[in-house]
């Protein structure tokens, strides 16, 4: 069950238990999705604050033996300071149900924001620039 609207999961398609099983390819390449999926969250669901999740072992919580990222995004905190009733942390707390048609449109809106962002880094690649580059670029020119 998500633990909130848009929670994500990212898993390499070969078997890794933990994180230092996977190639240094493969870590790049989940390091690089992590990034990709995060700006994709953003946008979609229009949350400022996300947690992004991996646990190793166990001890560390670590419930299926398959290494895999959560991108969980995060409510936004009330005046009080109290988080909304819906906030979980981990599997504690409430959870809402999930509504199918609910997350069929999030997951097409999410699959579009994915495909966006990856053109952007694919245009950015081409025009020679890295996204963290043309964005440090993009701040200088404001200043």
């Amino acid at each position: 069950m998500p633990l909130s609207p848009g929670h994500l999961l990212l898993c390499p398609r070969a078997h890794r238990p933990k994180l230092t099983d996977a190639t240094p390819r493969e870590a790049r390449h989940l390091g690089a999705y992590v990034r990709i999926l995060s700006v994709a969250l953003v946008r979609a669901i229009g949350v400022g604050d996300w947690n992004v999740v991996q646990n190793n072992g166990a001890a560390a919580a670590q419930v299926v033996p398959h290494m895999h990222f959560h991108l969980i995004p995060r409510p936004e905190i009330r005046a009080s300071g109290r988080f909304r009733e819906s906030f979980t942390m981990f599997g504690r707390g409430k959870r809402e149900e999930l509504d199918e048609d609910e997350a069929d449109a999030l997951t097409a809106e999410l699959r579009r924001h994915i495909a966006h962002v990856l053109e952007e880094e694919k245009q950015l690649e081409h025009d020679g620039e890295s996204p963290e580059k043309k964005q440090q670029s993009s701040a200088k020119a404001k200043l």
